[in-house]
């Protein structure tokens, strides 16, 4: 956001990745966070991974969460304090929870209010009715119901081959490497439902091989 003299809205803040400073909640902690939240959510990124393996593989810099699009309100309530960012194209553009979510937001950082440090990132996943739409392309779904799993404490996460999915478009090295150690833990269905849409959505994927 820019105003007509060039100076960066006082509601947007540059967000460089590298540059961001992190002290990501643990995933008990937003257990007891959203305890009392009243809608669906689930642990996403590579922690989800760690979650389904039932132990953690590597350090995570940062910890996202899943929503469905219509209950970031909701959840905005249970954070009395805090700051909430639309990050998209590199900025970081405050919001408002009163006002509506613009359609093509799908990403919030948050923080608490006078802190520098970002505490947890927050997805928003559509749906439609009972179905959950991959967000990239809305010919890929599934029971909504059936987005998330839970760990041996009960803690929600997306489900494997899911977050696999949104790691494939130009995987990092560390996206890769969740591939590879994920892999030989996923079930025929997981597997199945994970090169369907990869071959819908980039036909000429190297992941596709590796799951037959």
């Amino acid at each position: 956001m820019v105003d007509p003299e060039g100076q960066r809205s006082v509601n947007a803040v540059a967000a460089p990745a590298e540059a961001a400073r992190w002290e990501p909640l643990a995933p008990r902690q937003l257990v007891e966070l959203l305890a009392d939240l009243g809608a669906p959510w689930w642990i996403a990124g590579g922690w989800a991974l760690d979650l389904f393996l039932g132990r953690q593989t590597r350090a995570h810099d940062d910890i996202e969460i899943a929503i469905f699009r219509g209950d970031e309100r909701a959840l905005a309530a249970r954070l009395p304090g805090w700051e909430l960012f639309i990050a998209e194209n590199a900025t970081l553009t405050r919001w408002a929870p009163e006002t509506p979510l613009p359609h093509g937001a799908h990403e919030l950082w948050a923080r608490e209010r006078g802190s520098d440090a970002w505490r947890l990132e927050i997805l928003v996943e559509e749906r439609a009715g009972a179905r959950w739409a991959y967000r990239r392309n809305a010919a890929i779904g599934l029971n909504a119901a059936d987005l998330g799993r839970r760990d041996a404490e009960g803690i929600p996460y997306v489900r494997p081959d899911v977050q696999l999915l949104y790691k494939s478009r130009e995987p990092r090295a560390v996206d890769e490497t969740d591939f590879l150690t994920v892999l030989p833990h996923l079930d025929a269905a997981q597997r199945g439902f994970l090169a369907a849409a990869l071959w819908t959505v980039a036909p000429g994927h190297r992941w596709i091989a590796r799951l037959k």
